[in-house]
């Protein structure tokens, strides 16, 4: 019973954020977001998310490796696709993962790389907070200075954990970390072209930090194919440095407009996936021993 309405709270959740977030500040901020994206911004996304997709795929096959399963750059990378189209479409954002786990019977190197991705993002966001993040405003630098410590050592503590059960190969580890901290600071330039599209005037550090704070929020799995936490979390944040929380909603959605637009890539793969004649063959991609 609890399995089947877990995933419901999920999505209540998310549709809470969103419906206090429409009393707040209205309508027009999202259609603003929405109107604010533009070719030049859809390209833009397009190749920022190639490149995230890219090191995300790599991470994902360098630890799937560490626990015996092989997979080459281009599977991983279709695999990946396929898997964040799903979390874009789907409530929940998970769901993606859980295919991608299932379908290449690779549950343990999914979770590993997930979760290390994660934790390497919100390191490099608490920096970044802490580095561009004013200092006339709540959180403190000591504050922010503590939390980045925190980050750190949570993430030193995951990885030393993964290479002593052997999930991660110790060997592996500084190229994953690498490929981590690089589509982190790839979603944030996703950010920062949404932002620009939307016509906000902040200094580069300054958005970097909001980007970093509305990013971590994203990755909360109580949302509604991806809305919820990301919006209200952008509401807030930039309400706080005074940019208005219009201003960071209409934001938080072009970026999610440019997020999904930049998934024809897995709509393309997903079709060729189900299609037999770009298929003949279906490749099972297994573990060894």
């Amino acid at each position: 019973m609890t399995g089947r309405i877990w995933p419901l709270v999920r999505v209540a959740g998310g549709a809470a954020v969103l419906g206090v977030l429409v009393w707040r500040v209205g309508t027009h901020p999202f259609v603003e977001g929405l109107r604010a994206v533009g070719p030049g911004s859809i390209a833009a996304a397009l190749v920022l998310v190639a490149g995230t997709t890219l090191c995300s795929a790599e991470r994902w096959r360098l630890v799937a490796r560490s626990s015996g399963t092989d997979l080459t750059t281009r599977q991983a990378v279709a695999a990946y696709y396929r898997s964040q189209l799903i979390n874009s479409v789907l409530p929940g954002g998970i769901v993606g993962d859980v295919h991608r786990a299932v379908a290449h019977r690779a549950v343990r190197s999914v979770v590993v790389e997930r979760v290390v991705g994660q934790a390497v993002q919100v390191a490099v966001g608490v920096l970044v907070v802490l580095v561009a993040w004013p200092a006339n405003l709540a959180p403190s630098t000591f504050v922010l200075a503590a939390g980045a410590a925190a980050a750190i050592l949570v993430l030193a503590v995951l990885v030393l954990v993964m290479t002593e059960r052997g999930w991660l190969e110790v060997e592996v580890v500084p190229t994953v970390l690498g490929l981590s901290a690089l589509a982190a600071v790839g979603h944030a330039a996703v950010f920062f072209v949404a932002a620009h599209a939307v016509g906000v005037d902040a200094v580069d550090g300054l958005l970097a930090a909001l980007a970093f704070v509305v990013l971590v929020a994203a990755a909360i799995p109580a949302n509604v194919a991806g809305w919820g936490p990301r919006e209200g979390a952008a509401a807030w944040v930039f309400a706080l440095v005074g940019l208005g929380a219009a201003t960071g909603t209409a934001v938080a959605t072009a970026y999610g407009v440019l997020s999904l637009a930049a998934m024809l890539p897995g709509v393309v793969l997903l079709l060729a996936r189900r299609a037999p004649a770009a298929e003949p063959a279906r490749e099972e991609v297994g573990a060894r021993g």
